[in-house]
């Protein structure tokens, strides 16, 4: 299970995304997400979904990662699809009984699925491609000026961290247990639907035991390092922005303004 979840996983690569700055990465990530909202147009998708592409080309990430990582989202994008196949009302090509699907609602379905598609692939490069101590540090960067409000930004800033990178961890656990009681002879696949709900309890008490005893021993880890509220921490690693950072945001704000153009000019 652990392969199928990409996000808070890190692939070691030697790629000029993995060398960029955290803070251009996270900035540039939510303006290209943002701008994702102006994609309304055959061409828009054909441009965006090029983009991305590239992105994760020059990210040297293993395609058959990434499409891995998209199976949890199977369900959430049929979903999608069924809904607006069913729900847009327009010029019908298909009814039986009391279900019609029209023209209009197989295109918005395509069209809400690929966005989704672009934003989790887009949203999937940043922790694939920066470490976690390293995202921590580009986060707390960005939100220092919160702390003059008195914002506690380390702790925010480790708190996210550690919650992205737990994710595999806690499915990879989870998994685990499934596997110890399928050995068992308790396969909860092959049980009714209602006692399928009430079978799940023999898995989650062990999963919410392990995960705050993983919890426990990371806080006592974090303890032992003398980590405390995290102000005047020195760092090791000191980030600095390089002419390939200024580049990539350039390169970002210009991908932007394209999408603006396309946006205004209707193409």
């Amino acid at each position: 299970m652990r392969s199928s979840i990409i996000i808070g996983q890190y692939v070691d690569k030697h790629s000029i995304f993995h060398q960029l700055d955290p803070r251009i990465k996270i900035i540039s990530i939510f303006m290209l997400m943002l701008s994702f909202l102006l994609l309304d147009t055959a061409t828009s998708y054909v441009i965006t979904t090029f983009f991305v592409f590239t992105l994760i080309i020059v990210s040297k990430v293993p395609f058959v990662v990434i499409l891995k990582g998209l199976k949890p989202l199977l369900f959430i994008l049929s979903f999608t699809l069924i809904y607006h196949l069913l729900f847009t009302q327009g010029q019908v090509i298909w009814s039986i009984g009391f279900i019609t699907i029209s023209l209009e609602g197989m295109v918005a379905g395509i069209r809400f699925v690929w966005r989704i598609l672009l934003l989790v692939l887009l949203a999937s490069l940043l922790t694939l491609t920066t470490k976690p101590l390293i995202l921590a540090k580009g986060l707390e960067k960005l939100l220092k000026p919160l702390s003059k409000l008195r914002v506690p930004i380390e702790q925010f800033s480790l708190m996210i961290v550690i919650a992205i990178r737990f994710i595999p961890t806690v499915l990879e656990e989870l998994n685990r247990i499934v596997l110890a009681q399928k050995s068992r002879g308790f396969d909860i696949k092959s049980l009714p639907f209602m006692q399928r709900i009430f079978a799940y309890v023999p898995i989650v008490i062990p999963l919410l035991f392990t995960t705050i005893q993983r919890a426990d021993q990371l806080s006592d880890a974090i303890d032992a390092r003398g980590y405390g509220d995290g102000k005047n921490r020195t760092s090791y690693i000191e980030l600095h922005f390089e002419k390939k950072d200024f580049i990539a945001m350039l390169v970002t704000i210009l991908f932007v303004l394209v999408l603006f153009f396309i946006k205004w000019s209707g193409i």
